[in-house]
């Protein structure tokens, strides 16, 4: 349950905002306590912010009002369940309260929360319903200024430093497969590789992670030192192809020569770039599916 001003902090939305919406429009109902506070429900906060998505996207606040009461009354209700709409996909506790305590840069809640909902649901549900929900609306608020770039830095930072935590102690096989997962150099966006190594681990792999920005030549030579099964290549924006425009053509070039290794690159850079440039690789499979990866020798 949450108070007003915690509505106001996981929302955006001033808490005068949120007492017009609920009067004007009767948008949501919540339960009021002995001393006249509002308390809101998980399925409140997730209406309200369907009510704001809607919005944004240029819909009337009336229009987009029934539109939520048309969807949370409905037998397949997407506030409660975990499925995806084309506005606003709903957000369990779990991420409400990192959105909280991420608002307000508590690094020590946000650890504490992250422990949680680790053990009580398992690896694989933490990463999926979890870590990315939570990873995408914290970046969501910071691209439309709801967010400051400290916030973000807080709630990223507490995340990938968890996620670290778990890779170095989770356990495996010593003759599992090897897959290595490395950022390009000039990319600093590590996260998204934790989370997609981990996804390997509930599978039965064993992992390697080349850190943010690593030196040119250094993936390379692990690779040619450890001969992996697999490599991940990322890069979330296009910084590292304009920083060397030779740089996807060597790596495919050393790809051709380790035919036994599949190499494949991901990220949203990776594809914008590709596409813009209408760039064919002949031997690193360009995709951002990790089905796709784990088609071959899959474990699980």
């Amino acid at each position: 349950m949450y108070y007003i001003q915690q509505v106001a902090d996981l929302t955006g939305l001033s808490k005068q905002v949120i007492r017009k919406w609920e009067e004007r429009y009767e948008l949501v109902q919540p339960k009021r306590l002995e001393n006249g506070y509002r308390i809101y429900s998980k399925q409140d906060v997730n209406i309200i912010l369907e009510v704001k998505a809607l919005s944004e996207q240029g819909c009337p606040i009336k229009q987009a009002v029934a539109l939520a009461k048309e969807k949370s009354g409905s037998k397949d209700n997407i506030f409660l369940k975990q499925e995806t709409t084309q506005h606003h996909k709903g957000l369990n506790n779990y991420v409400l309260q990192l959105l909280e305590k991420g608002n307000h840069c508590n690094e020590v809640e946000l650890n504490l929360i992250l422990q949680q909902a680790y053990h009580r649901i398992g690896l694989d549900m933490f990463l999926t319903s979890v870590v990315i929900p939570f990873l995408k609306e914290v970046g969501r608020k910071w691209e439309k200024g709801e967010w400051s770039e400290y916030q973000e830095a807080v709630s990223s930072l507490a995340v990938r430093d968890f996620l670290v935590q778990i890779r170095r102690s989770y356990p495996c096989k010593d003759d599992a497969p090897l897959i290595i997962g490395a950022c390009l150099p000039y990319e600093q966006h590590e996260v998204p590789l934790h989370i997609l190594l981990l996804q390997f681990m509930v599978r039965g792999w064993k992992t390697i992670l080349i850190g943010a920005s690593p030196a040119p030549g250094s993936i390379e030579s692990l690779v040619s030192k450890l001969k992996p099964a697999k490599v991940l290549l990322s890069a979330t924006t296009t910084l590292p192809f304009k920083q060397n425009p030779s740089l996807l053509q060597n790596l495919d070039q050393f790809a051709a020569e380790n035919r036994k290794i599949d190499f494949y690159l991901g990220g949203n850079g990776s594809i914008e770039y590709t596409a813009a440039d209408d760039i064919m690789l002949r031997a690193i499979q360009l995709t951002n599916s990790i089905e796709e990866i784990m088609n071959d020798n899959d474990l699980s």
